[in-house]
């Protein structure tokens, strides 16, 4: 039977990022220069196959330090953690690790920079995300105000209009975070924004990429978890960009078939927690249903790379 024919239009950049790669390596390299188990606090990354393999490895993942023993290495995911968990590692005399991206680690240094300024923070970010936990938790209780929407903007109560800074969480979307500062900066003209966007590289880098495609593709997969804010928010892009269907899927066999019935062009990308190799299942499931032909859409080069810290480049 003849395979109807299909483009595929695969983002370039897609998929890891220089603070996910490098959180992954910490976790190799502490099994290695530690042996098993090393517990990690959270899932290192927002990926299932990454957690599995390196649960297979030696890692076992935990949700609080109190799941910890005192006597083995404990890492800290890449979201990022509340000032409070280090500070009760260190009390318990663990061996630890902090695997939180540098770009996350630059917001948290930048509330800090604003409260010692006696500044209120607002942050943009999502309830209940480890990152935004982990940010929120860098100064005391009140200190840091949430919000999520423009309409949070109009009735976020602030000790003093005049004297507030804004952060925002790393991988939100690039559209929706223009609307909410610019509902704040209408709202509180005094207030200080960061001198460079906090929304990473890569998150940008990859919500231009799907941007790029929507304008070809009626379809937009994107390889990614449930529980990743980075990869949600590419499915939103695609939809706002004009794709008819946009859809996450952690592996191939999460693909509704038949909403992809009498497509003729699909974009692929990936989160940046979700490995190539999950993408690349994807292209081989559509490889066996439809005649493909495969054009990259690249929109950025991406080659940051960012070191593990110090105490595991030295030897054991």
């Amino acid at each position: 039977m003849t395979k109807p024919p299909l483009t595929l239009y695969l983002a370039a950049p897609r998929g890891f990022c220089a603070g996910v790669d490098r959180a992954i390596k910490i976790v190799e390299m502490a099994i290695e220069k530690w042996g098993a188990p090393v517990y990690v606090r959270h899932e290192i990354v927002h990926n299932k196959y990454v957690v599995d393999d390196l649960r297979e490895k030696g890692a076992v993942f935990v949700e609080e330090l109190t799941d910890c023993p005192d006597d083995r290495p404990v890492i800290f995911s890449a979201h990022g953690v509340p000032k409070s968990v280090p500070e009760e590692a260190t009390r318990r005399q663990m061996v630890f690790v902090d695997a939180t991206c540098p770009l996350v680690s630059k917001v948290h240094i930048e509330a800090e920079r604003h409260s010692a300024q006696g500044l209120q923070i607002i942050m943009i970010g999502h309830a209940g995300h480890p990152e935004t936990i982990g940010t929120m938790g860098q100064l005391p209780e009140g200190e840091v105000l949430l919000v999520e929407t423009v309409e949070d903007v109009a009735t976020v109560a602030v000790r003093d209009p005049e004297k507030l800074a804004f952060v925002t969480q790393t991988t939100l979307s690039v559209d929706d975070t223009i609307d909410i500062v610019a509902a704040l900066q209408a709202r509180f003209p005094a207030i200080r924004g960061p001198h460079k966007e906090d929304i990473c590289y890569a998150t940008t880098n990859r919500q231009e990429a799907v941007k790029a495609i929507a304008a070809h593709a009626q379809a937009m997969l994107v390889v990614g978890a449930p529980n990743s804010s980075n990869s949600r928010r590419l499915v939103e892009v695609a939809s706002r960009a004009g794709c008819s269907y946009s859809q996450l899927v952690q592996r191939a066999g999460d693909i509704d078939w038949r909403a992809l019935e009498g497509v003729t062009g699909i974009g692929v990308t990936a989160g940046a927690s979700a490995p190539e190799l999950l993408v690349e299942e994807v292209i081989d499931a559509l490889k066996e249903r439809f005649d493909l032909t495969i054009e990259e859409v690249e929109t950025a080069q991406e080659n940051v790379e960012f070191k593990v810290p110090r105490v595991l480049r030295q030897a054991g």
